[in-house]
C-alpha cells in the first residue's frame, strides 16, 4: 500500500470498479441529483379534481370554483414535500395545455362574424377593464400586479386568462395566495353575472343582438358566458357565443403586451432581448390551433370532447395551484383582493351595456 506522508495514496490504488460512488465522492463531483417522484402530488391534486367535479355535477356550483376551494381546503397536504413535484407540474404544465387545447373552440370565422366595429368595441372594453382592475388594486393598497391579473382575466375569459397571465407575471411578483384569491372573486363574479345579467337584460329591454353583445362581451367564463346568453334566448346565446369567443382570441396579444409592459419575471432575466419579447409556446400553440380550426372543419364530437379536455385541465391546475397556496397569507391579505375583480367586473358591465346600445338595435 503506497503512503504520501503517512497518508494512503487513494488517487494511485487500483480498483476494479466503483460500486458506491466513491470515486465520484473523492473528486468532489457531485451526484447527480434525484429527480423527486410526480406520482404523490399527481394524484392529490387528481382526487381533489374529481371531488370538485362530482359536487359540481350534483349542486350545479362551478366546477373551476369548487376546484379552488377544494384545493384550499386540502391545503395542509403540500405541507409534506413529496407532493411538491407533482403539484408543481400540475399547476404549470397542465394550465399551459389546457390552454392550448382551448384554442379548439375559436375560429377565424367566427371572429370575422362579430363585425369590424363590434371588435373594435370589445377591444375597448377589455382596455377599460384592464384599467379598472389597476384602479381597484390601488384602491385596495395591492401591487399593480394584483390589478393586471385581476382586469385581465376579467377582460378575457376568466380563469383560463388568469392561468396564463400568472405565468408572466411570476409567483415572485405575485403570491400563489393572493392568485387564488382573485380565481376565487373571478370564478364568483362569473357564475353571479350568469344568473343577473339575462334578468338585467330583459328588465332593460334589449333586444336578441344587444344582450347577446352585453353577455359575452362582460361574463368572464367561457361555458358561464353562453350559458347566459342562452338563458336570454336562442339568438341571444348564438351571438354571446361568437363575442366571446372573440373574447378568447384576445387571450394572446394580451399575453404578449402584458409581458412587454412589465418586463421578464426572474426567471426570464438574463435572457437575449428576443428570448424575452417572444410568446411563451403554449399561447403560439394556442394559436396554431385557432389557425387549425379555421383551416378544417372539426367534427363537433371532437371540438366538444377538446372542451371537456381543456376544462379537465385548467381544474387540476387550478386545484394544485390552491393547494399550494399559503394559508396564512390568504389571512393577510383577505377582503382586499377581491375589490379589484369587483371594480373590473362592474366596469366591463357598464362598458359592455354602453356599446350594445350605440352599436346595436
Amino acid at each position: 500500500m503506497q503512503r504520501k506522508s503517512g497518508r494512503v495514496d487513494w488517487d494511485n490504488l487500483p480498483h476494479g470498479g466503483d460500486l458506491f460512488g466513491e470515486l465520484q465522492l473523492a473528486d468532489g463531483t457531485p451526484a447527480p441529483a434525484k429527480r423527486a417522484p410526480l406520482f404523490p402530488g399527481l394524484a392529490m391534486c387528481g382526487v381533489s379534481a374529481a371531488a370538485a367535479a362530482w359536487l359540481s355535477d350534483h349542486y350545479g356550483f362551478p366546477i373551476i370554483l369548487l376546484g379552488l376551494l377544494v384545493g384550499l381546503a386540502l391545503n395542509f397536504v403540500s405541507q409534506d414535500e413529496r407532493t411538491h413535484a407533482g403539484l408543481d407540474f400540475a399547476s404549470r404544465t397542465f394550465l399551459r395545455w389546457g390552454i392550448v387545447v382551448l384554442g379548439l373552440q375559436v375560429t377565424f370565422m367566427q371572429i370575422a362574424m362579430v363585425g369590424l366595429a363590434p371588435f373594435a368595441a370589445l377591444g375597448v372594453v377589455m382596455v377599460v377593464t384592464l384599467l379598472a382592475g389597476l384602479a381597484g388594486a390601488r384602491l385596495a393598497g395591492q401591487s399593480r400586479f394584483a390589478g393586471i391579473l385581476a382586469g385581465g382575466s376579467t377582460a378575457i375569459c376568466g380563469a383560463s386568462a388568469a392561468l396564463a397571465l400568472y405565468g408572466v407575471i411570476g409567483k415572485e411578483r405575485l403570491s400563489q395566495a393572493q392568485f387564488a384569491l382573485t380565481l376565487v372573486g373571478v370564478s364568483l363574479a362569473s357564475a353571479l353575472a350568469m344568473t343577473v345579467y339575462p334578468i338585467l337584460a330583459m328588465q332593460l329591454g334589449l333586444s336578441d343582438a344587444q344582450a347577446g353583445f352585453l353577455i359575452g362581451a362582460s361574463i368572464h367564463d367561457v361555458a358561464q358566458a353562453i350559458g347566459g346568453g342562452f338563458a336570454f334566448s336562442d339568438p341571444a346565446g348564438a351571438q354571446a357565443t361568437i363575442v366571446k369567443l372573440a373574447r378568447v382570441a384576445l387571450l394572446a396579444p394580451l399575453v404578449a403586451l402584458t409581458s412587454l409592459a412589465i418586463g421578464p419575471s426572474a426567471e426570464a432575466k438574463g435572457q437575449p432581448l428576443w428570448r424575452r419579447l417572444a410568446l411563451p409556446w403554449f399561447i403560439v400553440a394556442f394559436l396554431g390551433m385557432v389557425t387549425l380550426n379555421s383551416l378544417i372543419t372539426i367534427p363537433a364530437d371532437w371540438a366538444k370532447g377538446g372542451l371537456t379536455l381543456s376544462k379537465g385541465l385548467l381544474l387540476l391546475a387550478v386545484t394544485a395551484t390552491a393547494m399550494r397556496s399559503r394559508m396564512d397569507l390568504l389571512l393577510e391579505v383577505g377582503w382586499r383582493a377581491i375589490i379589484p375583480v369587483a371594480t373590473a367586473t362592474l366596469a366591463s358591465f357598464v362598458c359592455a351595456l354602453t356599446f350594445a346600445y350605440l352599436l346595436l338595435d
